[in-house]
């Protein structure tokens, strides 16, 4: 019997609030009284937190996760006449930040099983004009570091993990964002931890690095109106700061909830006889993945789609098209069938509504809802 359930939203931020709403609202209190609304003790006390939290020598706040990859790039000298390798599927920030520099975004396919870069891929691409690789950490699982890592110190490129999905996944026990050259995280509202706005991080283990990317967020000045060379407008603001510590100390709680209903959905999955038709997700052995998304894929998504939006259950596409298809890069001369893994990927996936506070009920009405579209054809 299906449950009765009047809709089940892709994500329930009021749902996660609700609990921490006094604590968050003293806090937003507390900065307006101060007038202190840029850097300052919130935004030092954040970056300490998350350093300990990600096990890395330096956690830099900024404006938001572009801006992270964005300062990171620029933190490296990347620029006109440079690669970076990377993706052709994820979020648009990663190839688009690559451009905005002056640099070459090389792509390169995916793991059908993981949807990460595909680190053979990697291998075949890097050229003399390699500066950079960029693995992307998609959906909450890292992309697989160690032939990575290898090819990076063999051709002497730096390694710069997009980690926005990813925070407090790991890689054969190692935290991501602390793996390469540099890590960069989102704090956008969706993310696992996520600000009330636009908020983002870069992390290092190197002393020099660290501090050049505190310079890079504020126009790379030191002392003030003094400076050696050209940054960003980056900074933090300490409202975003003091929410994030807030939310910061429930963030293994939240995980484990979004783990224990991606367990559940693969219990739920196998009861309905749906095993063999829909392809779940897959946490490769030596990995911690955090769910940032559920990922499905089905041969008709696109009828599936609305078919659960007409029962009211939220879903989303991530992403409806690869990299080497968008128009601004046309540049790049790539074309339809380049990429074959991330346009299938791109063709037949879909998030289902993942986040910790979703009930068993809601799951399983997401669950005969699919049931009942899959039968029917």
């Amino acid at each position: 019997m299906t449950p009765i359930v009047a809709s089940v939203p892709l994500l329930d931020l009021k749902a996660q609030y609700a609990p921490i709403r006094d604590e968050i609202l003293a806090a937003i209190t507390r900065i307006c009284d101060s007038q202190h609304f840029i850097g300052g003790p919130e935004v030092d006390g954040l970056e300490r937190d998350l350093a300990a939290m990600l096990d890395v020598q330096a956690a830099v706040g900024v404006s938001s996760g572009t801006d992270a990859l964005l300062a990171a790039l620029m933190a490296l000298n990347i620029g006109p006449g440079d690669e970076v390798v990377t993706t052709t599927y994820s979020f648009f920030a990663t190839a688009g930040t690559i451009w905005r520099v002056g640099a070459r975004p090389v792509l390169v396919d995916i793991d059908p099983v993981t949807f990460n870069i595909d680190p053979d891929a990697v291998v075949c691409a890097i050229t003399p004009r390699t500066r950079a690789i960029m693995p992307v950490h998609l959906y909450g699982q890292s992309a697989d570091m160690d032939p990575i890592l290898d090819v990076a110190r063999t051709r002497g490129v730096a390694v710069i993990e997009d980690a926005a999905q990813a925070i407090g996944a790991l890689y054969k026990g190692r935290r991501v964002g602390g793996i390469g050259t540099i890590g960069c995280f989102s704090f956008f509202p969706s993310k696992n931890l996520g600000a009330f706005g636009d908020a983002g991080l870069v992390t290092t283990n190197d002393e020099a690095l660290g501090h050049r990317l505190h310079l890079m967020r504020n126009h790379g000045a030191e002392p003030k109106y003094f400076h050696t060379f050209v940054g960003g407008n980056f900074r933090l603001d300490a409202l975003q700061a003091a929410v994030l510590r807030i939310k910061a100390k429930h963030l293994a709680a939240w995980t484990e909830a979004r783990r224990r209903n991606a367990a559940r959905y693969v219990r739920m999955f196998g009861e309905a006889g749906l095993g063999e038709r829909v392809t779940l997700p897959v946490e490769v052995a030596g990995r911690y993945h955090i769910y940032n998304q559920f990922i499905v894929r089905v041969p008709e998504r696109d009828r599936l789609l609305a078919h659960l939006q007409s029962r009211r259950v939220g879903v989303e596409i991530y992403y409806p098209v690869p990299f080497h298809l968008q128009e601004c890069f046309a540049a790049l001369g790539h074309r339809d069938g380049d990429f074959p893994r991330a346009e299938r990927a791109a063709r037949e996936t879909l998030a289902l509504p993942i986040y910790g506070e979703l009930t068993e009920a809601q799951q399983e009405y997401v669950v005969a809802s699919i049931a009942e579209f899959l039968n029917g054809h």
